[in-house]
């Protein structure tokens, strides 16, 4: 049986890998595709009669009309941690298995977490612009000396508030704590029990951001989580606080961020995501000292490159030789993909 597999992109000219001799190097008879689409159509078009797709295409999400306009579509591989591109629901209800990489990636993001809290704590990038821009610690009145050292903090006994306990901020554990820092988390889809286990004070949302000297973001995209991090919520935040965001974009609204900032009732913000992306080039963010963006590179490394050429494919070939996938995030559509597939 011949299986076609379609890999969709939303980037034109991207180069990621070709999985097609990968999957037939298993001995699987494979035909393989890969293909730019900026449209639901195209994307409809492009995996008409596809048993599988892997997508990386977080701009163009896995619709419920894709899903419905593809019937033959047994498998959606997500390349990467993130799956919230694709409709869950509508995977689970017409028996399409969904996959994820679930531990891509956890060391480098959790990596630039600490880069970007020690860089807002630290004044790195302030400094560094200063020094290039002919600055330095001399007399008389230095401006690095009246402005910057007094906004440097240290690490040790601060709180940092972990919005998401999932497996990047739990890589991140450990290191904040190896910088001394205190954890408390947001997570309302675990159990207490695993709070304890983890060593974190389990906290309600409300709390966390009224404690925290640091808040950083690892919450899924949903419609509730959508712009979770508004007015309200800077309002109840330190004004010596600094705000991470390693997630989603729009986790957070921006316009009241920018606001937020400007009226100085946050001492700052790093974002390696924004909404949209790229961020627009007329954001007040670009312009503020006290504002770090990163430009969505938080997962990169050779390491983790290695690994996004090697799992979707391993996985997509897992399941067309009839097993289940090793990141598989829907669970509850193996009764219908069993119906479908006749598989055990």
């Amino acid at each position: 049986m011949t299986f076609k597999v379609v890999q969709v992109m939303d980037q034109p000219g991207s180069a990621l890998p070709d999985y097609g001799l990968m999957i037939a190097a298993e001995g699987i008879d494979v035909e393989f595709s890969k293909t730019d689409c900026q449209s639901e159509d195209a994307i409809i078009s492009a995996a008409a009669g596809a048993d599988v797709i892997i997508t990386a295409a977080t701009r163009q999400p896995i619709t419920r009309r894709v899903i419905q306009e593809l019937p033959q579509i047994r498998f959606i591989m997500s390349m990467g941690i993130g799956y919230d591109h694709i409709d869950i629901e509508t995977a689970s209800e017409h028996g399409v298995l969904v996959a994820n990489v679930p531990d891509y990636c956890l060391e480098e993001m959790s990596d630039h977490v600490m880069a970007l809290i020690l860089a807002l704590t630290r004044k790195v990038i302030k400094l560094d612009s200063m020094v290039k821009a002919g600055g330095w610690k001399q007399e008389p009145e230095p401006e690095m000396q009246q402005k910057v050292w007094p906004t440097m903090s240290r690490l040790r006994g601060q709180t940092l508030g972990l919005i998401g306990l999932g497996r990047v901020p739990r890589t991140l554990l450990p290191k904040a704590k190896g910088f001394g820092m205190q954890i408390v988390a947001y997570d309302p889809y675990l159990a207490s029990e695993m709070f304890a286990s983890l060593g974190v004070e389990k906290v309600e949302l409300d709390d966390l951001l009224a404690q925290s000297d640091v808040v950083s973001l690892h919450a899924a995209l949903t419609d509730q989580t959508r712009h979770m991090l508004g007015a309200d919520q800077f309002n109840q935040m330190k004004a010596s606080a600094y705000l991470v965001n390693t997630a989603r974009g729009p986790l957070v609204d921006h316009e009241a961020l920018c606001d937020a900032l400007t009226a100085n009732k946050l001492a700052g913000a790093a974002l390696d995501v924004t909404e949209p992306e790229p961020i627009n080039p007329g954001s007040p963010l670009l312009k503020m000292e006290n504002v770090i963006i990163t430009a969505h590179a938080a997962h990169a490394s050779i390491p983790a490159f290695i690994d996004l050429l090697q799992r979707p494919g391993q996985e997509v070939a897992r399941v067309l030789q009839g097993d289940w996938p090793v990141g598989l995030v829907n669970p509850g559509a193996r009764d219908k993909y069993l119906q479908r597939f006749r598989q055990g």
